[in-house]
């Protein structure tokens, strides 16, 4: 059995905060604004693994309210979102994420990227697709102010053992 899953989520940015995306930090002189590291590709990334299980979202599971996630790597909650599909015995197949940005630009990040998401998976590279694009000058990224960024997902049924 198969299970798909999507994700979104936005940040604004702002300025002097660390820019992480995808649990790398881009040299940049502005970052996504948030509770936690503010990872914005990683958070649509785990609400579409969530997404595909109907086991709720990011705010669900590591509410803004509470401190304990002040700050916190994204990489290490993805981490634990993929412990939960593994535990109701599903695997990825394989993810696509998208970031939707004036800048800064990621082309040049991309595999390193994709490195730090496999290995907080465990899976294999080829699993993992991320690409960015902007919106020509519209809206809130295309001016600049923020971030946005979709994730899809394809989880597989594991056999019982």
């Amino acid at each position: 059995m198969f299970r798909v899953g999507f994700g979104y989520d936005a940040h604004k940015f702002v300025l002097g905060r660390k820019c992480i995306l995808c649990g790398v930090e881009i040299p940049c002189e502005f970052g996504p604004d948030g509770h936690s590291d503010a990872d914005v590709p990683v958070h649509a990334l785990m609400d579409a693994l969530l997404g595909a299980l109907a086991l709720g979202d990011i705010g669900k599971h590591f509410p803004d309210t509470d401190e304990s996630f002040s700050g916190a790597d994204s990489i290490s909650l993805l981490s634990h979102v993929y412990a939960l599909i593994r535990k109701n015995n599903y695997a990825l197949s394989n993810a696509d994420i998208t970031m939707v940005m004036e800048k800064p630009r990621i082309a040049s990040y991309v595999d390193q990227m994709r490195e730090t998401i496999a290995t907080a998976l465990n899976i294999d590279l080829n699993q993992i697709s991320i690409k960015g694009t902007t919106e020509e000058k519209m809206g809130f990224t295309g001016e600049g102010l923020g971030m946005k960024s979709y994730a899809v997902v394809l989880l597989n049924k594991i056999a019982n053992n």
